[in-house]
């Protein structure tokens, strides 16, 4: 038996629908374990030397707010239903930094659907997804591109 949830059927979707869900607790630690990792410029690495950065303090990396991000994305579909996947995302931009302490939250609104040139049993959804901080801070927008079943096909 598959843990994964049931596709999301494309037709579930409509022009304009926004929904807002997630939140996720940004930690120091997990600030510094990502960017130790993946993006180890020294204000996402060293608190003390971050004070000089334009940032002033501590912040997280903008891939590192991405992943968050799309962890809530993913634990919304253990709810919803799931994705066949995405061909990608575009215009990824982060507007203002994320620091430890920020409580983060995640808004899609679907901006367009179109059929699949390819594949009449998938369809494109276009949603423009913002994090937000404390529920009303835009800190994170890219334009997100879901292929999901259509016919409501499991």
């Amino acid at each position: 038996m598959s843990d994964r949830p049931p596709f999301l059927p494309y037709e579930s979707f409509e022009i304009g629908q926004v929904a807002t869900f997630g939140r996720y607790e940004v930690t120091a630690e997990e600030v510094v374990e990502f960017a130790s990792k993946y993006d180890p410029q020294f204000f996402h690495l060293d608190a003390e030397a971050a004070k000089d950065s334009l940032f002033g303090a501590l912040c997280a990396s903008g891939w590192h707010t991405c992943a968050m991000t799309m962890a809530m994305l993913v634990e919304q579909q253990k709810k919803t239903g799931t994705t066949l996947g995405s061909p990608g995302v575009d215009e990824v931009r982060w507007l203002t930094p994320v620091f430890p302490g920020d409580v983060l939250s995640v808004r899609t609104e679907v901006l367009d659907m179109k059929p699949s040139g390819k594949r009449p049993d998938v369809g494109v959804v276009f949603q423009r997804v913002t994090t937000l901080r404390g529920g009303d801070t835009p800190v994170l927008t890219f334009i997100a591109r879901g292929m999901f079943r259509r016919g409501g096909a499991e």
